[in-house]
């Protein structure tokens, strides 16, 4: 009797376990990586995008979070992807110059060449520990980098309207088990171009904000209906903010220096440049100093606070605009009376990004302070639950929001 009595006691023991012991799925949800470009911080709450707004109040939402300089797509995206600021990974402009790899466009074939991206984003460091990865747009993505393509890919078409994006999203999270993403990213910059177009307040920008955030309500009702709400971590963040720039507030290099003593790579908000031969201590005692409405620096004198002016690709002389100006060359096209823009500096209060979590791994109801959007990589590596690579990001403002903080 005492031997049966031992019997069932290990036996309620062990069915006690079984009961408390989370399953995979819970141990490690699939995570789900929303960006929409341009989204300015201020626009959660605002009441332009109730599902956002959602998002925000029923899971975590930050006051705001910090972009990397240059405050511009590809540099913040990868940086996102990789928690490396755009000094170490390279891509320190969407159009940039390098010794041996020639001229990078950020909408051309030299984005898909892995040479130019520096570090290990997300995607390659899950599938590299044995998990699978799938993006729908996300710069970087079309590339071979670390060895790595994301399982599921798709090549970018800014036609493809956000309800389809959505539903290629749900359709990957269909698989079955052993083909399943784990992680999954989701990328939609109609917003930003509709802002470029006409402005962040145009009639375009605010129809665009409306078709994103149906896409996120979408997107959520699909998990829902698929019984995903406590399986997906879901995580909804901007890239930067967005200004708008009228016309007439524009200043001119060459109203400084000659426009044939400067070999300008590119201008608008930020400028890299670099002066002709013969006419490096002219433009250099020129430039180098604060202007009416913009300053240049040495490339390794810019400020501190930015990470920004060791790359070798970055030209010798950095120019940054002051919010809602542009600087650009008396030979360029004339601009439109009002376009949004980016690439003012980080610290600008219209470049602040947003972030929004929501899901198993957060706690409801959570309000954050400010945090660098570097920190977002070790978020993504704890919540799927791997080993991060090198990157220059700390998860430590982010625990608060998390229910595991270890």
């Amino acid at each position: 009797m005492p031997l049966l009595r031992s019997f069932f006691a290990l036996l309620l023991l062990a069915v006690a376990g079984c009961a408390h012991r989370p399953d995979a799925t819970q141990a490690a949800p699939t995570v789900l990586l929303v960006s929409i470009d341009g989204l300015p911080a201020d626009t959660v709450g605002s009441g332009r995008m109730p599902a956002l707004d959602a998002i925000a109040s029923e899971g975590v939402r930050a006051d705001w979070l910090n972009p990397s300089y240059p405050t511009l797509t590809f540099p913040n995206h990868y940086t996102l992807a990789t928690g490396l600021r755009p000094d170490r990974h390279g891509i320190v402009h969407n159009n940039m110059q390098d010794a041996l790899l020639g001229k990078f466009v950020s909408k051309e074939a030299s984005a898909r060449d892995g040479r130019w991206w520096g570090g290990e984003p997300i995607w390659a460091t899950l599938q590299r520990q044995g998990g699978i990865a799938a993006t729908m747009f996300w710069p970087g993505s079309e590339a071979e980098i670390a060895g790595q393509r994301p399982r599921f890919w798709r090549p970018f078409d800014g036609t493809l309207s956000v309800q389809a994006r959505v539903d290629q999203v749900l359709a990957w999270l269909d698989l079955p088990p052993a083909q399943r993403p784990r992680l999954v990213t989701l990328y939609m910059e109609q917003f930003d171009v509709a802002a470029h177009a006409a402005g962040m307040h145009s009639s375009q920008a605010m129809q665009a904000l409306a078709d994103i955030d149906a896409g996120l309500e979408r997107l959520r009702d699909g998990l829902h209906a698929r019984g995903l709400d406590n399986q997906v971590d879901l995580i909804v963040l901007s890239d930067h903010g967005m200004a708008d720039v009228r016309g007439e507030n524009i200043r001119y290099l060459d109203d400084l220096v000659p426009a044939d003593a400067i070999s300008v790579e590119y201008a608008g908000q930020v400028v890299g440049l670099t002066a002709q031969p013969g006419y490096e201590a002219e433009v250099e005692r020129t430039l180098v100093r604060r202007h009416d409405h913009f300053q240049c620096w040495r490339k390794g004198e810019t400020p501190q606070r930015w990470h920004f002016g060791s790359n070798p690709r970055i030209p010798p002389i950095v120019c940054q605009a002051d919010d809602g100006w542009r600087v650009w060359l008396h030979r360029w096209p004339a601009q439109p009376a009002l376009k949004g823009e980016h690439g003012f500096a980080p610290e600008d209060p219209g470049m602040r990004a947003v972030f929004t979590a929501i899901g198993p791994s957060f706690r409801g109801g959570t309000r954050l302070p400010a945090f660098d959007n570097v920190d977002v990589y070790p978020l993504l590596t704890h919540l799927l639950g791997i080993a991060p690579a090198t990157n220059d990001g700390d998860l430590a403002p982010l625990r608060p929001a998390l229910r595991d903080a270890r």
